[in-house]
Order: structure tokens, then C-alpha cells, then sequence
């Protein structure tokens, strides 16, 4: 496919606030043709915006929408997430283990090797993919889905998660002395990557807003040195902004944070799509670790009401593990 189109991409995050566990930036980027209708219609053939009870497309929407604690939820979140990822992979397949599912970025955005394996659970990762949706049911998806996308001139261009493991926000958390500016950090790794992969092309970005953080145009300036910044519009809702550079290449891009951007932003519900995926598989493998230490051990998502109840609970395992410090519960 030829570089005519625009591309839109999209990042949103999920497992910010938990006391266990990591944190998930999902992200995506496509090219679509100008004047094309929302991605949405693009893709209606293999994709809704919502479920719907006998579909046969995959759901992209908020998350929480997608994925509930039930088979059919975990089975319809892994559909839209590996089905994505396939049509992005060079290869066709995407990734096919966990480990792979982590390192499925570049490798600026991959969790540190030795930080991660001071992360014992992380060992448990599975080893094949997918874990709830049949593979039979997935290459359906993927076929229809890239159909979908070809018929309507669509590429993905990248679609990932980065994963950042408890004891990396620790350590994050230990210099910024504030989560907020750690999740902007973190973030901001991601809008470099794409910023140099298509700002040359002309790049319109959408972040789901930061919690409480209401403007970023001193956090862009800084972010993105020997660059032009201007802001836009800022309301309570939104704000935007454009960056330009004109050294070594020229290169734009549009940034707008965004409440509920999901609901706007199909490349914003994919990401939360992706980032949701990849936390449930962390904390699967989690789960599974600490089980194996103490078989009554009742499984926790690592939100602070059951987490709490959790390392009550798992005191014994816990203890067995000889965990290095700081690697278990987050600190903010």
C-alpha cells in the first residue's frame, strides 16, 4: 500500500492504580485513507463497536466493556487483542507465548530483562497463545479482519504493549517522588516511538487523559526539545496540542488528551483493548505463581480492596518466595 492517508494512532493505559501487578500501555497506529469515514465503518465487516450476543466480529471498545471475569469475557478480550496484533506482525501470526506478548515492541519499550526476572512469576507467562479463545476461533477472526482491512484500504502500522512490572514503577516512583509524573514518563516513551516513526508522515495522536492532569504543554516542551509546541484548545474535557520539527526531517503531529477518549478514538479502544489483555496475562501467571507456593491461595486482579485481602491471605507464600525487595507491592 502506497504512504497516501492519514495515520491515527492511539495509547491508553490500564492497571494505573492497583496495589499489584503492572502497569499496561496499550497503543495502536493506522493509515487510513483521506476523507475516509471512522474506522469503525471501515471495519464493520469483522468488527462492533459493542457486544452482541451470536456476533461473529470482534469487539473494540473501552475495555470494560469488552472484558468481564467470565469465559466469554476473557475469550472475546484475547480475540480482539491477538486478531489485532496478528494483522500488525510482520509475520502474520503475531506473538504466540507470553513472553513474546511482552516483547511484541521495540525494544525501548520491552521491560529490562533483569528487572523482570527479579519477577519470579513472570517465569509462568504461558507458553502458548492463545489461552481462552479456541485457535481455530482466532484464525477466523484474523482472516476476516485483514479482509476487512484490505476492502477498505487500512493498515496497521503498530499496535503493542508496553508492560512495566511493579518493581520498575518502584524504582520510577523512588525518583519522581509522584505517580503521575511516572505514568507521564512511562507514556512518554510511547509518544517518542511513534512521533519518530510518523511524524514525518503527519501523525494524530489521541491519549486517554492522564487522571487528574489537565494540561501538557510545559510536559511536551520538555518532552520533545528542539521542537515547535502550540497549544490548540484546552478545556476541561480536552486538550490539544501540535509539535513540529523541522531538523533532520520534517515532522508534525497533533496530540490531544482526551476524557473518555475511547469513546472517540477507535486506536484509543484498541489500546485499552491491548493493555487490558496484557495485564490479565500478567496477573494469570501472578496468580499461578503464588498458588503454586500455597494451593488455598484464592487468585486476586490486584486492585487495592482484594489485593489488600490478598497479602493478608498470602502471608505464607509470600514468605516462601523470598522475593527481592520492592518487587511485590507498589508503593504509590
Amino acid at each position: 500500500m502506497t504512504r497516501a492517508g492519514r495515520v491515527l494512532a492511539g495509547i491508553d493505559e490500564a492497571g494505573l492504580g492497583p496495589l499489584l501487578g503492572p502497569m499496561t500501555l496499550g497503543f495502536s497506529a493506522f493509515r487510513v485513507p483521506n476523507g475516509a469515514a471512522a474506522l469503525h465503518e471501515l471495519l464493520a465487516d469483522a468488527v462492533a463497536p459493542e457486544t452482541a450476543a451470536g456476533s461473529e466480529r470482534l469487539v473494540v471498545a473501552d475495555s470494560k466493556q469488552v472484558f468481564a471475569r467470565t469465559a466469554e469475557g476473557h475469550e472475546r478480550l484475547e480475540a480482539t487483542a491477538l486478531a489485532f496484533l496478528a494483522l500488525a506482525a510482520n509475520d502474520g501470526h503475531g506473538p504466540r507465548s507470553g513472553l513474546e506478548l511482552l516483547q511484541a515492541v521495540p525494544a525501548a519499550l520491552r521491560p529490562d530483562p533483569a528487572l523482570l526476572a527479579r519477577h519470579p512469576w513472570y517465569r509462568l507467562l504461558p507458553e502458548r497463545l492463545p489461552v481462552w479463545v479456541a485457535p481455530e476461533t482466532l484464525s477466523a477472526h484474523v482472516a476476516r479482519l485483514r479482509a476487512a482491512a484490505d476492502g477498505a484500504g487500512v493498515s496497521l502500522l503498530a499496535a503493542g504493549v508496553r508492560a512495566i512490572p511493579a518493581g520498575e514503577l518502584n524504582a520510577s516512583f523512588s525518583e519522581t517522588q509522584n505517580k503521575s509524573l511516572t505514568h507521564w514518563q512511562k507514556s512518554a516513551d510511547v509518544f517518542e516511538y511513534l512521533w519518530s516513526r510518523f511524524g514525518s508522515e503527519g501523525l494524530d495522536l489521541v491519549v486517554d487523559r492522564h487522571g487528574g492532569r489537565k494540561f501538557y504543554h510545559e510536559l511536551l516542551a520538555t518532552g520533545f526539545p528542539y521542537t515547535e509546541v502550540e497549544t490548540v484548545a484546552e478545556s476541561a474535557v480536552s486538550c490539544e496540542y501540535t509539535v513540529r520539527a523541522t531538523q533532520p526531517v520534517p515532522r508534525r503531529m497533533r496530540i490531544t488528551f482526551e476524557v473518555r477518549a475511547e469513546e472517540r478514538s477507535f486506536a484509543v479502544a484498541l489500546g485499552s483493548c491491548l493493555a487490558k489483555y496484557v495485564r490479565e496475562i500478567c496477573m494469570g501467571a501472578f496468580n499461578r505463581f503464588f498458588t503454586d507456593l500455597q494451593a488455598d491461595l484464592a487468585p486476586t486482579a490486584g486492585y487495592h480492596t482484594d489485593g489488600t485481602r490478598w497479602l493478608t491471605d498470602a502471608r505464607e507464600a509470600v514468605l516462601r518466595a523470598q522475593l527481592h525487595p520492592r518487587v511485590l507491592v507498589r508503593e504509590r
